[in-house]
């Protein structure tokens, strides 16, 4: 088969146009408008991650009349990265992830929604140690965070901590990151670390299920309370459909059989509307712990 000189151009301007497509990273324009691409801070394992977004996502092609596709990552950065990229469309974020979220996005990332719990979030200091009674008592001991971008588990115990006069380099014996706030638990727990600081949604899930020796690991302080976790969509989503996402957030009711199994799995009472604003003080606690520049 033999094709005309012209032909031959519009077929080599259709392969060219496919290939920039590729290297974009993405999948063609019809494709993106279907489906709904969701990821999430690793604060705790792939697995649990994905045995919680389950029935949400379900929810959520529900209410969009999209697929919805959950992608776990390895490391917060990679959520931000994957969010600025168009890689990914929905994203779970911490507070201070959002923050370096916005900054990456020069601005257009947008929260839409967060649990009534996030707008007054807490984290636990926890021990095995009995002599360990206040935050004072953590100096010449080894002390694990969690991830360090992590808002309940890094950036705000440290910016309290220091409140309190208490450097964690030069004060501690030692400091790890665990990684996700149940491997600071399993840390404490092990003899890894004397003390550690994990957010107070997955400690109280953790004593739930039973699965943290209250006899032997206590929580000795609680942090004041701050704003936190947030659903937020990369700024140049289509408008209707960030309209239909936090419509789907606002009007899910605890009274409502199917919608309570996904709160309790999101651990939360409800959604509520937020805002950019509402983690100016984050913003301001990474800069003055020296996170951001």
């Amino acid at each position: 088969m033999s094709f005309s000189p012209l032909r031959r151009v519009a077929l080599k301007a259709a392969v060219a146009c496919a290939f920039a497509a590729s290297l974009a990273g993405g999948l063609p324009a019809f494709a993106d408008e279907a489906i709904l691409r969701v990821s999430a801070i690793p604060d705790e394992a792939p697995t649990e991650l994905q045995r919680k977004f389950a029935p949400l996502g379900k929810y959520l092609e529900a209410q969009t009349g999209m697929k919805v596709v959950f992608t776990p990552v390895t490391d917060y950065a990679a959520v931000v990265e994957s969010l600025a990229t168009k890689k990914i469309d929905l994203a779970w974020l911490g507070g201070f992830t959002f923050v370096q979220a916005k900054i990456r996005t020069n601005g257009t990332a947008i929260p839409i929604a967060q649990r009534e719990e996030d707008a007054r979030f807490t984290s636990k200091f926890i021990t095995a140690d009995p002599n360990i009674k206040t935050v004072a008592d953590l100096k010449g001991k080894t002390f694990a965070f969690g991830a360090p971008s992590s808002t309940s588990g890094s950036l705000m115990p440290r910016f309290f901590l220091q409140q309190a006069g208490l450097n964690p380099e030069k004060d501690f014996k030692n400091v790890a990151y665990s990684g996700a706030h149940d491997a600071t638990v399993a840390f404490v727990a092990a003899g890894k670390a004397e003390a550690g600081v994990l957010n107070a949604s997955v400690w109280d899930k953790l004593v739930e299920a039973k699965k943290v020796d209250t006899d032997k690991v206590r929580v000795f302080s609680t942090t004041p309370p701050y704003f936190d976790y947030n659903w937020t969509v990369r700024g140049d989503l289509d408008p209707v459909i960030i309209k239909k996402l936090t419509d789907a957030f606002l009007k899910l009711d605890p009274a409502n059989p199917e919608h309570k199994e996904i709160l309790a799995l999101q651990r939360a009472a409800r959604f509520i509307p937020t805002k950019k604003e509402n983690y100016d003080g984050i913003e301001k606690a990474a800069h003055a712990a020296g996170l951001l520049k």
